[in-house]
């Protein structure tokens, strides 16, 4: 089970956005520093843009700039806005139909641990803000 790309991406571009605040960034820019393509940029800042998170500036000199200050963003947030759900697979052994107590019960069981295990999760991404990853990034840069 793998969690989907869009969080990282998302809170690499906020970092990367609150590195340089009061610059634009272009799709292009943030795409070399997360070290994806382009439209994948385009795709997660899309959803940070209809969320509140970033603004948009189009045309010459154009670009993203973060709306919200850094450190008024959790990582909580952000997961809920691309991730939430992703833990849960989307395919789970066992079913329904048969005779089997621990067929029939184990896909309830796991969705119960899945939803712990995402609310676990969230509890912890709800002390870290975008301030505290780009701090975190600073100080593994000054510790190399």
């Amino acid at each position: 089970m793998r969690m989907n790309s869009e969080f990282t991406i998302a809170v690499h571009s906020l970092v990367y956005l609150a590195s340089r605040p009061d610059r634009m960034a272009t799709s292009d820019a943030i795409a070399r520093n997360v070290n994806t393509h382009p439209s994948r940029i385009r795709k997660v800042m899309s959803l940070l843009r209809k969320q509140g998170y970033i603004g948009t500036k189009e045309g010459i000199g154009g670009g993203y700039l973060l709306e919200r200050l850094p450190e008024q963003t959790t990582l909580a947030e952000i997961y809920s806005a691309t991730s939430f759900g992703s833990i849960k697979p989307g395919w789970c052994s066992g079913g329904e139909v048969g005779d089997c107590m621990i067929a029939c019960r184990m896909e309830a069981v796991m969705d119960e641990i899945f939803t712990e295990t995402e609310a676990k999760l969230l509890q912890h991404l709800e002390s870290m803000t975008i301030r505290d990853v780009l701090q975190r990034v600073k100080a593994e840069e000054t510790s190399t």
